[in-house]
């Protein structure tokens, strides 16, 4: 199951004139009966909600006030979010002739065309208070408060992430919140630039669209929106001509294959930073702690030790935490039997949750091999799940073929193509390819029909941080060096990374760099050998204009280079009488 939970709006969305039909609260029980909770999430006040509101007790949480309360029904619970409202600030609405004005916990609400009247004592009193618009209605909240930050308090009761809920509503209050659910909804009265946002746009109105999108999480888990909902991808690189490379952030399985020291794990990290980004719970099986320096994941595991079940569970229980499963401290024989005994769990996890989101398997040859006995847990194995081999022949037939995306990585991407296929007694849909360049990798999305794509994988942070540190301190080897030559050809002045090309730079005559830069020799340089494109395109702007002296360029270029490597002040410092003919031999 996907979906766990449905967050709804109530006026204009479950309820119109502020009553509920029937025939949408049993829809909402049968949805509860299916295991599923849940939340309302609206801008009334709680007093009122009550007094219209009869069936509000199938309501795990309610998010009143716009996201300034949370209510729950079965004990009658009160949390406030936000602070009161001030008095001061209710009074001068009310010598300011603001009628009608209501007063909540922390909500201060009237009707348009009061608006007006409202930010002028808000800026004259000096607070900081936003409004907030709702199909006339002018609601006064704290900033930063709104239905998506009450929708996160109230998931955060539930131990549920906005991953797990598909959210749905009619007007313009409810952007916030359904703009953090994995999925959203309108029901078909709601406004244009709602609709617009929105995934799924329902043909039934008020209740009617809300019972229309309950049978379809009962029937399907909504498989029949599969296209609509797969519009949070990852990122995780580019192509040739630039354009973004992504995959679905659900739904689909991965494999990344290639020869040892070929770039997998770097893929692998990129994928991993993108779920973190997108708060997405995984957990990484790391048998030969490839992982563990990791700084965004908690660590289960090191050489001394390996990991225990239960550890991985109380991790796993926080919804906000991923866990690196680190099997180093485990014998190579003992691996294989520790992920069975795992399995369970995180299938059990899934099942009561949906979480954890990804499980990335690393080392997938040895912990699931074709001798493996995969059962009837199969199906829920290969879901959500990237496998990372050397050897994809070595992994259980049945998991390559629930493999969405090949991703092939190293210098012979065909070969490793058809070890994928040849495993499954099939052969590749499509020719030979080129031997990617430096940093690329092939991807087949077989679920598409299409052949391979190349693409530059997008550097992960420890991947950028190694670059920044080769690049601003390193060594790089002769032939990438920049030369410092002039018209003339009779200096050989060489910078081997970016701190010694600064220091040059600041010493070398006039002629000398202007020389180099009207030729564009620093771009090219930065492009071809620094490997940086948007470094390169910004020097090459300097470069290209005549009107600049000399001075003013190193100056422009230096913050240019500054501003994308941090490099070490007292290297920056460095006397400028330092010996310049040092290294001349290209």
């Amino acid at each position: 199951m996907r979906f766990f939970a449905l967050a709804t709006d109530y006026d204009g969305t479950i309820a119109q004139q502020g009553v509920v039909p029937d025939s949408t609260v049993a829809a909402l029980q049968r949805l509860i009966d299916t295991g599923r909770r849940l939340i309302l999430v609206t801008g009334r006040e709680l007093d009122e909600l009550l007094e219209i509101c009869p069936a509000i007790e199938i309501f795990e949480w309610v998010v009143a006030e716009n996201g300034a309360l949370l209510y729950r029904p079965s004990n009658r619970e009160e949390k406030l979010l936000a602070e009161p409202p001030s008095a001061d600030f209710v009074a001068a609405l009310h010598r300011r002739g603001v009628a009608p004005l209501s007063v909540g916990r922390s909500i201060v609400a009237t009707w348009e065309p009061h608006q007006t009247t409202v930010l002028e004592v808000i800026r004259e009193q000096g607070l900081e208070l936003q409004v907030i618009f709702n199909k006339g209605a002018v609601m006064v909240l704290p900033a930063s408060v709104n239905k998506a930050s009450g929708l996160q308090a109230a998931l955060q009761q539930m131990n549920l992430t906005a991953h797990e809920v598909i959210g749905v509503g009619d007007a313009e209050n409810d952007h916030a919140f359904l703009s953090v659910c994995e999925a959203s909804a309108a029901v078909s009265n709601a406004l244009p630039s709602l609709k617009d946002r929105v995934q799924i746009q329902l043909t039934g109105d008020h209740g009617a669209g809300v019972e229309q999108l309950v049978e379809e999480l009962i029937a399907s888990d909504l498989a029949n929106f599969r296209v609509q909902l797969e519009n949070r991808n990852l990122v995780i690189g580019a192509s040739r001509s630039g354009e973004p490379i992504a995959i679905p952030s659900f739904g689909r399985n991965v494999l990344i294959a290639g020869p040892s020291g070929s770039g997998k794990s770097t893929t692998t990290t990129t994928i991993l930073e993108q779920l973190v980004e997108q708060h997405y719970q995984f957990c990484v099986i790391d048998p030969e702690g490839d992982y563990e320096s990791l700084d965004f994941a908690v660590v289960i595991g090191s050489g001394e030790r390996g990991p225990a079940v239960a550890e991985v569970e109380q991790v796993l229980s926080h919804s906000e935490q991923s866990i690196i499963v680190n099997l180093i401290g485990l014998k190579l024989s003992e691996r294989p039997e520790f992920f069975t005994r795992l399995l369970p769990l995180l299938l059990g996890q899934r099942e009561r949750c949906g979480r954890p989101h990804w499980l990335i398997v690393d080392e997938a040859h040895h912990l699931l091999p074709p001798s493996w006995q995969l059962g009837s847990s199969l199906a829920e194995v290969c879901e959500r799940t990237v496998y990372v081999t050397v050897h994809p022949e070595q992994i259980h037939a049945d998991v390559l073929k629930s493999v969405d995306i090949v991703i092939a990585v190293g210098p012979h991407p065909w070969q490793t193509f058809q070890a994928f296929s040849q495993a499954q007694g099939a052969s590749l849909p499509f020719q030979e390819l080129e031997n990617p360049g430096d940093g690329e990798v092939w991807l087949w999305d077989r679920t598409a029909g299409t052949a391979p794509v190349q693409l530059r994988i997008t550097p992960n942070t420890a991947e950028r941080r190694r670059h920044i540190r080769k690049y601003a301190e390193g060594e790089l080897p002769p032939e990438r060096s920049f030369y410092f030559r002039g018209p003339q050809g009779k200096l050989q002045l060489r910078a081997q990374n970016l701190i010694l090309f600064l220091q040059l730079a600041e010493g070398v005559d006039d002629e000398t760099w202007e020389f180099h830069r009207q030729q564009g020799d620093y771009s090219h340089w930065i492009r071809e050998c620094i490997k940086d494109d948007v470094l390169a395109q910004s020097v090459a702007g300097i470069e290209s204009r005549s009107d600049t002296d000399p001075h003013a360029a190193r100056e422009e270029i230096r913050a240019a280079i500054e501003q994308r490597y941090t490099l070490p002040a007292t290297a920056l410092r460095l006397s400028q009488d330092r010996d310049l003919t040092a290294n001349p031999t290209p």
